[in-house]
């Protein structure tokens, strides 16, 4: 990558606040996952319970997430991500407030973070199509793998402080964290200067929703990588049940469970390094095949392992490779889309990178309930792998995608 690409990144004003102000509010937002899904293993002690809790997040997108995309499109980006940090904020202070005085219940964390997912849903086309308007077409490859380490560096911090919080304080003080990083987006974007108009805006109605579906399934790179997203985090999708790894099969507690749901985003971190010194390989598609199944050996190998530090670093590979797919995914679906349809095809898309591992989650928790939590997880991983190569035969345009951005 030209160094003119990191120059020119680290002098925009607009797309560093976003990031920074998304940086600090992730941190929040991954050490809240970690406090629900210990708390609801702590209230039932059932992995079906910490199946459901994908349901509660996954019903909201489905149900708005091409709502969601048109109303990116056709309204203001940044009020709509202002909104939705404003209830986020009142969720996470209400789920504190219940949790420190002792009335919660299994049943109202589900609705919070059905809450949650809701803001999600329209803050996430919102703001994936701010970042190809605020930066140029030949840094946009080094500003997605930038976005992409950071995140994930948010999946590692925030994890971490959560066991950590957990374990010396309480999982209330968790939420409240939770509730205050909001505030950051929100001055990011007080702080950032006027978007770049939308050209061909379209109107808020069913008929712009029809556009953005048929403009997404005429691309079978764009639907083809949908496809690799949704099935391989489906079945890959062994997050959620983490808490059962640490408790019965790895003997560790709730410090030691933070840095396993940290390891994948350390792992992400050197794969989005990684990818900085091989994004001049142009046969994209190829290295997106191959990351795929590398993640989904990995994921396997986990399932098997015994060891609390063989599967830190098991997990840490499949992060990395997963950094590497994501960011690939993410920059052929960007390249290949106008801004005035940018936020429909992210709606789209969220419904398969959300739906897979939220799903996944539900599928995960009927899985472990019957046939062992390794087992399905092994499972898991050599499905993923079948699959991803199916698809990238049944469709040719992906494996053999050559990237033209110099």
């Amino acid at each position: 990558m030209k160094k003119s690409s990191l120059k020119s990144l680290l002098h925009n004003r607009e797309w560093f606040l976003l990031l920074v102000g998304m940086f600090i509010s992730r941190i929040g937002t991954f050490m809240q996952f970690v406090a629900i899904n210990w708390h609801i293993y702590q209230l039932s002690k059932s992995p079906l319970s910490l199946g459901i809790l994908g349901l509660s997040k996954f019903l909201p997108i489905l149900l708005f997430s091409l709502i969601a995309g048109i109303t990116a499109d056709a309204l203001s980006r940044k009020k709509i991500i202002f909104v939705t940090q404003l209830i986020a904020i009142i969720n996470s202070f209400l789920l504190a407030y219940l949790t420190l005085n002792n009335t919660i219940t299994a049943s109202l964390i589900y609705l919070f973070v059905a809450i949650d997912s809701l803001c999600y849903t329209f803050e996430t086309p919102a703001r994936q199509s701010i970042t190809p308007t605020i930066v140029e077409k030949k840094d946009l490859p080094l500003a997605i793998n930038i976005n992409n380490i950071f995140y994930n560096l948010t999946n590692f911090i925030g994890p971490a402080l959560s066991g950590l919080i957990i374990a010396y304080f309480s999982i209330s003080t968790v939420y409240f964290i939770n509730g205050f990083s909001f505030i950051f987006v929100i001055i990011a974007l007080l702080l950032m200067k006027p978007l770049p108009h939308i050209l061909e805006k379209p109107q808020l109605s069913f008929k712009g929703i029809k556009e953005g579906l048929k403009f997404v399934f005429s691309k079978p790179i764009i639907y083809g990588s949908m496809y690799i997203d949704f099935f391989a985090t489906f079945f890959a999708s062994s997050l959620t049940l983490l808490p059962i790894f640490a408790v019965d099969i790895l003997k560790v507690g709730p410090k030691e469970m933070g840095l396993l749901y940290s390891a994948p985003s350390i792992g992400a971190v050197f794969g989005g390094l990684i990818f900085t010194f091989i994004s001049k390989y142009k046969k994209r598609g190829r290295m997106l095949i191959a990351s795929v199944v590398l993640y989904g050996a990995f994921i396997s190998l986990f399932a098997i392992s015994k060891s609390y530090y063989l599967s830190l670093m098991l997990l840490a590979l499949s992060g990395s490779m997963d950094m590497i797919s994501a960011t690939i995914r993410n920059l052929i679906r960007h390249l290949s889309t106008n801004d005035h349809l940018r936020g429909r095809m992210t709606s789209i898309n969220m419904i398969f990178y959300t739906g897979g591992p939220q799903l996944g989650e539900v599928e995960a928790g009927i899985a472990a309930y019957f046939m062992g939590t390794p087992q399905s997880v092994m499972f898991g991983g050599i499905i993923t792998i079948i699959i991803t190569l199916i698809i990238s035969r049944k469709i040719p345009e992906i494996i053999n995608y050559k990237d033209d951005v110099d």
